[in-house]
């Protein structure tokens, strides 16, 4: 048997071949998907979910002439495949390497950059009305989980799009949530193709056409008999007919002979179409199937095995996520104010324990960051104390409701953000590099950033005693290793700690302010300069007073964050050096204005020269160009 797989250099190859070959191909696409991500980590069990209806949809439409845009975009690895990019995928994820998630610059197919949940269909109908506009004939097609659907953003652009009554629009809804019920059967297949036909679809229009003049009742009556024939196939669907749709499904979205003829159906019909799918998670390997959470996002892993637990005895370094989740449970107990809150992320954010011990002060509100915040604020008004577990790259989406509903109000809502800085392999989409600045600008806000894992436990319990609105962002992954005591102690507000002080010369003292993750590498980085190192823990109120004694005491300033540079934390260190008429030479490091790419969080932070050696660099040259000498001098 030949590998019909390797043998596709496009979707439009893929169009030549039999409906027994399109399975073929889709056997061998998940033996590709497994293989792969086995070797460089990945999301797994939605891309293994989507094998038939990737297929399905390069089969049906003429793509990349036709649009379809993935909503989150983890669920694209088949896609990826398909249009060109097999042959590179062992380079998923890695350092100049094809991104996990849609990437316009990476290839034409990829027709919207989506990572964040909940865009696509906004997208895509921005796609088809400037089609119209433009006067080219393509269609576009939104593919969208039902995880994504408790966003307000996708129901936003439903109820636009509905109004459109001769686009040619698609919404797939791929269904990977619940088993295929009852109605998905022959029958209902059957039933859905007569609804997606031309002949349906004619007849429709002709006994819209024939009781167009007729009483308002009997027009009435007519439409109210074809909304409950649909509800008696599809209960569903008659939601999203409200919105404007042609509601179609559900159906077996692993069937290709049930989703080929459908969207042939579907592409000959005028206006938004609706089509729903039912697909399973991990389909085609049993681990992934009996387990799609754990399976979601694993790293490298043997297939024949699979993800293998650690062996008896093993201690591995404890990581932000689970020190946070640890510092709640022990909150909670302590203070049944306590109440946690997350945007869909239990298993992200470290609040699987917490569930379990509380799940009467548990509340996940689906992918809805914007619901999230204000809820919090809501529970907040009534004497709770909410602790809203979030990266930091998802609290960018609540942003109007944490100053509007939050800190405008100046209540008592904790931010537990997690993904603070680089993040590795998800890349720039899921890069936590602005919190820092979009945070210290909004008055009441008390931001901090820890230097260690006990420090992120104490900070937390010092923010949940704060009567306003605080945040604590940490990084991804573990820190230095420093072991977390059991009380629940706190820190003063608004105070730096010195780690080190410069015995330095007169004119070659150095002094590094380094905010969180970055204080262990100001402190390798010191020995180079016999520098001064301060842990400077809050952004917002900052220690000015130390910043101060710095500057007065130092040749030269440096600040450290792992951060955007533009308006972060050594930019208020700055400020308020110059609120005092304080002079000194200040080197400000953190990241670029820039996006960086996967890799791994080492690859990354060497790329801006935010590593132990390009931090050095980097002093070296800011001494000799501000202080005097050369380079190699210093």
């Amino acid at each position: 048997m030949t590998d019909l797989l390797a043998s596709l250099r496009s979707p439009a190859e893929l169009r030549a071949l039999s409906r027994p070959e399109l399975r073929r191909v889709a056997d061998e696409l998940r033996a590709c998907v497994l293989e792969n991500v086995s070797r460089t980590g990945g999301h797994l069990s939605s891309n293994l979910g989507t094998v038939e209806l990737t297929i399905a949809l390069h089969y049906v439409f003429d793509t990349p002439n036709d649009r379809i845009v993935w909503d989150v975009g983890h669920q694209t690895y088949p896609h990826k495949i398909l249009t060109g990019r097999r042959e590179a995928m062992p380079t998923l994820r890695q350092w100049q390497g094809l991104s996990g998630f849609p990437k316009r610059d990476e290839s034409p197919y990829d027709t919207f950059g989506t990572a964040h949940s909940s865009t696509s269909i906004s997208a895509a109908l921005g796609m088809a009305l400037a089609s119209k506009v433009k006067g080219e004939k393509r269609h576009a097609i939104a593919v969208i989980g039902d995880g994504a659907m408790t966003a307000g953003e996708a129901f936003e652009a439903l109820n636009n799009a509905g109004v459109y009554d001769d686009l040619p629009f698609l919404v797939v809804l791929n269904d990977n949530d619940m088993s295929i019920s009852p109605p998905v059967g022959a029958l209902n297949q059957y039933l859905t193709r007569l609804m997606s036909g031309q002949f349906y679809s004619a007849g429709k229009e002709s006994v819209r056409n024939l009781l167009r003049n007729a009483p308002a009742p009997m027009r009435e009556l007519a439409h109210k008999l074809e909304e409950h024939a649909k509800a008696i196939v599809s209960p569903t669907g008659t939601m999203f007919e409200e919105f404007g749709f042609n509601y179609l499904g559900p159906i077996d979205g692993h069937d290709l002979d049930a989703l080929i003829p459908a969207l042939e159906n579907i592409k000959a019909l005028k206006g938004p179409q609706f089509l729903h799918v039912v697909t399973r998670k991990g389909r085609g390997y049993k681990l992934a199937e009996a387990d799609p959470v754990l399976y979601h996002g694993p790293g490298k892993f043997n297939p024949s095995e699979g993800i293998r637990p650690a062996a008896p005895g093993t201690v591995s370094a404890k990581t932000y996520t689970q020190v946070f989740g640890e510092w709640l449970c022990d909150a909670a107990a302590a203070d049944k104010r306590v109440v946690g809150v997350t945007p869909a992320m239990r298993e992200g954010s470290g609040l699987v324990e917490f569930e379990k011990r509380f799940p009467d002060r548990y509340y996940d509100v689906g992918i809805a960051e914007q619901h999230a915040v204000t809820f919090a604020g809501g529970l907040a008004t009534e004497g709770l104390r909410p602790v809203v577990a979030i990266y930091s790259t998802f609290l960018q989406r609540g942003y109007d409701q944490l100053i509007h509903d939050v800190a405008l109000q100046n209540l008592p809502v904790l931010f537990a953000i997690d993904r603070g800085g680089l993040v590795g392999a998800d890349g720039a989409t899921h890069a936590g590099a602005y919190d820092i600045a979009y945070l210290r600008c909004i008055p009441n806000m008390v931001v901090m950033a820890p230097a260690d894992e006990n420090e992120c436990r104490q900070m937390l319990q010092t923010a949940l005693g704060i009567d306003g609105p605080s945040a604590v962002r940490y990084p991804r992954g573990t820190g230095p290793g420093v072991k977390t005591e059991a009380g629940l102690s706190t820190l003063p507000v608004g105070r730096a700690q010195v780690r080190r002080q410069s015995a330095a010369p007169a004119g070659k003292r150095v002094a590094i302010l380094a905010f969180g993750s970055m204080v262990a590498l100001a402190e390798n980085v010191a020995q180079a300069f016999d520098a001064s190192v301060v842990n400077m823990r809050f952004v917002k109120p900052l220690d000015e007073a130390t910043v101060l004694e710095m500057a007065r005491t130092h040749d030269l300033v440096v600040t450290l964050e792992e951060a955007a540079v533009m308006g972060g934390a050594g930019t208020a260190c700055v400020e308020a050096l110059n609120a005092n008429g304080v002079l000194v030479p200040v080197l400000q490091l953190g990241l670029p204005d820039t996006y960086i790419d996967q890799g791994t969080p080492a690859q990354q932070l060497a790329s801006v020269g935010l590593d132990v050696p390009g931090i050095t660099a980097s002093i070296r040259r800011a001494m000799a160009e501000r202080l005097g000498g050369s380079v190699e001098a210093v």
